[in-house]
């Protein structure tokens, strides 16, 4: 009686089970690092990720503290006539109002903000990256909406790597969110006839605001 294709495949997987092929690489160590790693005694993790998020097209602005982030942002802002600026952060709202700075937290009108203000969850300083989930106030929208995202983020949230990132959360959230992503750089593509493409998918660009000290404060 002829065998089905899975009896057949299923054959081939035990077989190859039994037979195993011999080690290629005989004493290769998996949990190295394959990774070049700044030296932590010649750099912080603050230089490391903004050198990464730089060179990804990200645009990386270091904040003492609130007076220095509304200084740099309204010149920002000023520089790119952004007229509609969305934030849902409480905290930023407060500071926005307080300094005269307009902004809107109306859902109607996400679609035509210029810019858009979050937090984040952690600075992943290997790959320059920007963990994101939807746990934060501004949930999932407000990644991919605005046509320049704004990030604060402050030193206490500089990690290595993304495990690192990841156990954090863990930590944060008495049950992990629904989504937790990770953004390097601007939204790009070149599907299209190989031409780069920025904001395809997203923001064409992206800032980081990294603070020493909390705004509210």
């Amino acid at each position: 009686m002829e065998r089905t294709s899975k009896e057949k495949v299923l054959k081939k997987v035990r077989k190859a089970l039994i037979d195993q092929s011999p080690e290629l690489f005989p004493g290769l160590d998996f949990t190295k690092n394959i990774y070049n790693l700044p030296d932590d005694s010649d750099q912080g993790l603050d230089i490391a990720f903004a050198a990464q998020f730089t060179a990804n097209d990200g645009k990386f602005i270091f904040c003492e503290d609130a007076t220095a982030f509304v200084s740099a942002f309204a010149a920002i802002a000023k520089e790119n006539n952004w007229k509609n600026i969305h934030t849902l952060e409480p905290t930023v709202q407060a500071l926005l109002k307080k300094v005269g700075i307009a902004y809107t937290s109306l859902d109607s009108e996400m679609e035509q903000m210029d810019a858009g203000i979050t937090y984040c969850e952690f600075l992943i300083a290997r790959s320059g990256s920007i963990m994101l989930s939807s746990r934060q106030v501004s949930g999932r929208r407000m990644a991919a909406y605005p046509p320049a995202h704004i990030v604060i983020g402050y030193a206490n949230q500089l990690v290595m790597h993304v495990q690192e990132a990841l156990n954090g959360v863990k930590k944060r959230y008495a049950s992990l969110p629904s989504l937790i992503t990770t953004i390097t750089g601007p939204s790009r593509t070149a599907d299209i006839e190989k031409t780069l493409i920025l904001g395809a998918h997203g923001p064409k660009e992206l800032y980081v605001f990294l603070l020493d000290k909390d705004i509210s404060e």
